[in-house]
Parts: C-alpha cells; sequence; structure tokens
C-alpha cells in the first residue's frame, strides 16, 4: 500500500514584510549544510561517502517544506560531526531525476533513505523529524549498532523518555549470546537504539542487582521497561516486536505516536479502535477501561488504539464511519470483517468485546445509501445493494470497481454507458461501484483501477483485462454470459493484439488512511 495521509497541512498566506538588507537571519548568512543532488553529480557524490543521507522531496509538497527548516538544522550540526554525517536533498518531482526516483522507489515525498558503502547498502529513514531526533538518530545509525554503555551519563544519554531504547547486560562481551544480540542490532538498528553493558546497576529501572546476561527493553509507556533472557535470534526479535508496542496506541498528532500507529495498521492482529473526542469529560475513564481490555486480550492477538476523530479522519473516511456514532467501538478481524458499537459509555467496552469473542456481533459493511431511484443506463452498485443486483438479480452482470480521483475510470464512463445501451434488452446488466466507500467481497480482488469483473447468471466470476473499448468489451460479455451465445465471437490472436495495445495504464489501488 502507498502510505496514508494522517493530516492535511495548511497553507498560511501572510504579508512578506521588507527588512534592511543588512539584517538577515542565521540560515540567510550562513550558507546551507545540505548538498543539493540531482541524477548528473548523484552517483559520484555518493560514491565519495561511507554514510550519506539523502531526502528525495517536491518543492510543492507541504510536509517537504515544514520538514526543510529542521533537516537543515539537523545538517548543520552534524556537518561537524566527526567524521562529518552528510544530508543531501534530490528533487523527486523533476523529471530530470526520475531514475533516481525509480532505482530508490520514491513512492510519495518527503521520502529519506540512509545510503551506506559508497551506494552499495541502502535503507529506509525511520527517524523523527525534527532537528534534534533526527540529529541523535543518525548519530546511532553512523555509528556501531550497538554502544557501549560505561557509565550512568552514557545510559542517560542512550535512553530517553520519548523512544525505545534496548540494552544487552553482559558479564563480558563475547559468547553466544552476545553475539547473537549484536547480529539482532545490526538487523533493527533502523528500528530502535541499542546498547551494551557489564554494569546493570547504571541501568534506569529494574533490579540492579542482576548481572546478566539479560535484555532491558526501555519505552515511554505502560510499565517503561521489559526483561528478557532468551538469547535465540527469533524469539530476542519477537520479544523486542511486543513490547516494543504500547497496549493501546494514540492516533493524535503527535509526531512520536507515527511509527506505532503505522505498525499498528501493518500488523495481522484483530484491531480494535476506540475513537472519541480527547476533549471528553469521560476520556480517562475510557482509557482505563481499554487498558485493562488490553492486558486481558493481549495474549488473543487482538492490539487496541485510542483515536481522536480529527486527527485520525483519514481512518473515518476508509472505513466509511460517522462522527454521529462516536464513542465509536470498531474490531477489525483478520479477514476484514468488521464489528461497530455506536454511542459506548465507558463500562460497555469489555462486555461489547466478550460479544466479539463469543461470536454473536454481526458485521457491519460499509456502504453508501441505496440510490432512491437507479434508472440510467449504468446501474449503481453499493455494499447494500451488492447482494440484490450482482448475486441475486438471475442475470447477466458486469461490474465495475471504480475510484472517484481515477481519470482512467472517467474516461471508461461514457463506454460502459454505450454499451449498456445497446445491451439494455439483453439479460444484461453494466454497473459500477464505488470502491473507496463501499465494502467489495472478498471474491473481488483489486490492484487496480478501475478493474471490470464479469458475474454470469449461472454464478460464474471472470475479470476483464482486454482492451477498454465498446468492441472489446462487449465481445467478451457475449463470449462469457449465460446462457451463451450459439455462436460467440472468437479473439484471434491479431484482436488479441491490438487490445493489449489499446489497454491503457490502470491506476494503483490507495488505501490511505
Amino acid at each position: 500500500m502507498a502510505m496514508s495521509k494522517l493530516s492535511i497541512a495548511l497553507l498560511l498566506l501572510g504579508t512578506i514584510l521588507l527588512c534592511s538588507s543588512s539584517v538577515k537571519s542565521e540560515v540567510e548568512e550562513e550558507a546551507s549544510a545540505v548538498v543539493v543532488l540531482d541524477n548528473t553529480n548523484f552517483t559520484e557524490e555518493v560514491g565519495k561517502h561511507d554514510f550519506i543521507v539523502v531526502e528525495f522531496y517536491a518543492p510543492w509538497c507541504g510536509h517537504c517544506k515544514k520538514l526543510a527548516p529542521e533537516y537543515e538544522k539537523a545538517a548543520q550540526v552534524l556537518s561537524k560531526h566527526d567524521p562529518p554525517i552528510i544530508l543531501a536533498k534530490v528533487d523527486g518531482s523533476d523529471k530530470t531525476n526520475k531514475p533516481l526516483t525509480d532505482k530508490f522507489n520514491v513512492k510519495g515525498f518527503p521520502t529519506i533513505k540512509i545510503i551506506k558503502s559508497k551506494g552499495e547498502v541502502e535503507q529506509e529513514y525511520k527517524g523523527p523529524r525534527q532537528s534534534d531526533g533526527i540529529v541523535k538518530y543518525l548519530k546511532t545509525q553512523a555509528g556501531p549498532a550497538s554502544i557501549e554503555i560505561k557509565s550512568a551519563e552514557d545510559a542517560k544519554s542512550l535512553v530517553d523518555d520519548k523512544s525505545i531504547s534496548i540494552v544487552g547486560v553482559f558479564p563480558e562481551f563475547s559468547g553466544t549470546e552476545f553475539d547473537n544480540f549484536i547480529a539482532l542490532s545490526e538487523k533493527l538498528r533502523s528500528d530502535y537504539t541499542f546498547g551494551h553493558t557489564k554494569d546493570a546497576k547504571i541501568l534506569p529501572h529494574g533490579d540492579s542487582s542482576v548481572d546478566g546476561p539479560f535484555v532491558r527493553l526501555f519505552k515511554p509507556f505502560d510499565e517503561l521497561f521489559s526483561d528478557f533472557q532468551e538469547f535465540e535470534v527469533d524469539e530476542l526479535e519477537k520479544f523486542i516486536e511486543e513490547a516494543s508496542m504500547p497496549l493501546v496506541v494514540i492516533f493524535d498528532s503527535d509526531e512520536s505516536n507515527r511509527p506505532f500507529i503505522l505498525r499498528f495498521f501493518r500488523s495481522p492482529n484483530v484491531k480494535a479502535m476506540f475513537f472519541t473526542s480527547f476533549q471528553s469529560d469521560k476520556l480517562e475513564d475510557y482509557k482505563t477501561e481499554l487498558h485493562k481490555a488490553a492486558v486481558e486480550y493481549k495474549s488473543k492477538n487482538i492490539s487496541f488504539l485510542l483515536g481522536d476523530p480529527i486527527t485520525s479522519q483519514g481512518a473515518f473516511q476508509f472505513y466509511g464511519l460517522r462522527d454521529t456514532w462516536l464513542p465509536l467501538f470498531m474490531i477489525q478481524d483478520k479477514t476484514n470483517r468488521k464489528y461497530l458499537g455506536k454511542n459506548v459509555e465507558p463500562d460497555q467496552i469489555s462486555f461489547w468485546i466478550k460479544e466479539y469473542m463469543d461470536g454473536t456481533l454481526t458485521p457491519y459493511k460499509k456502504s453508501q445509501p441505496i440510490p432512491e431511484t437507479n434508472d440510467k443506463p449504468v446501474k449503481i452498485v453499493v455494499g447494500d445493494s451488492f447482494s440484490d443486483i450482482v448475486y441475486e438479480s438471475g442475470k447477466n452482470v458486469l461490474l465495475e470497481f471504480y475510484a472517484p480521483w481515477c481519470k482512467h475510470c472517467t474516461k471508461l464512463d461514457p463506454i460502459l454507458e454505450e454499451i449498456a445501451i445497446a445491451l439494455q434488452n439483453e439479460n444484461i446488466v453494466i454497473a459500477k461501484m464505488d470502491a473507496t466507500l463501499n465494502d467489495v467481497p472478498d471474491e473481488f480482488e483489486l490492484s487496480e483501477f478501475p478493474t471490470l469483473y464479469f458475474f454470469s447468471a449461472d454464478k460464474k466470476v471472470k475479470v476483464f483485462k482486454g482492451g477498454r473499448t465498446v468492441e472489446s468489451i462487449t465481445n467478451f460479455i457475449k463470449k462469457h454470459k449465460f446462457p451463451p451465445t450459439a455462436e460467440p465471437e472468437v479473439t484471434t490472436e491479431a484482436e488479441a493484439e491490438i487490445e493489449k495495445v489499446a489497454q491503457p495504464k490502470a491506476e494503483t489501488v490507495k488505501d490511505e488512511l
């Protein structure tokens, strides 16, 4: 999936005041520390460095504009690091730089890549987007995967109250346990900060008398730390993955919560999501009840999220939810079925989850309202009318799944209308459904817009992959309809090649939160 628009940047228009040319800001006086790269100098410049950071940006991108001063401040600081850490940028919207955006799989802006070993190794930047956080994150990425902690000051520098830190405690820096820890820290270094020490007494929290070997994971939520004493790599990685997630993920505008939100929605777990105003007098009661439920059902592979409906408006639109249903509880299971609890009180949360676990809840179907009139040649299908128009109509149905923003879908509209008019006296329905506002049954897989499926009167499903012309689609319908035409149209190899050329490039499905 493309990454999610979780917020909309507001462009503030103000008056530009003319100041004396003798008055300049520090940024204006000091030359930019960010190196400008493009397709002509990229390979040469990257080849000079064992570690370089490259931002792919677009001049019109609001998020890029917000990042720019923070990125510049970080570049100024890191240019003085020993050795210097170079921050660079590439205008990804410039067509001449397309070979670079293709090479680094840039799908949106800004995209930041860490490039190591003179271009041989590439990894995604997963750190903060404020200058101090950028500096701290990149210092850990440029150095060894795990840093030795020799004093309480070292520990304080590594462990903070806003991020995940993982420290291994060992009697000696050798042996299988230590080697496994270092190997895993190298693998996960882009996600977490790692350290190792021989002295547990200098670490915050926990029993300082423990000698090790053990791993202590520090986190800015829940119980603040978790200890683990298994050093088999897979088990240790599983511990880190589970212990580094809050019992209840907070979906708000705090940038430090963003990594947890992304991990929540990417998780294969059942997702329990509760939405309410963060100004509510009952907010603390909801938090308490959600935390209790998260503890109770943690072993059942259910992940919990508490969302502010203003910040999480993208999720509301994606799931087809309404503000009038707040406070709202929604569970999405592993097959993407959804169950809703509307206007939920704090003391109803545990009971509502129990009903889900007992299998007594009815799934919710995302659907636009059924149209009051549906008498145009191309029929409108919504989630609540899908069964009547497609499954149970007894007719042959050609169904287009479209998205409102898809220009190829718009171009297809007059073609489908012409076909619908031509076939109106036959046992055939031409229909369309907005796949962004209605749940699509699982048997209809979508990877692009538009996608055309044919559901025949004998209940067979065929996906249409031919050219989007009246002739091509009509021939496909006549070939697959039931009962079949006495002498069905046959597409020759030459015609197939023509259809292939005529097929326009589709637009990929965008599941944005």
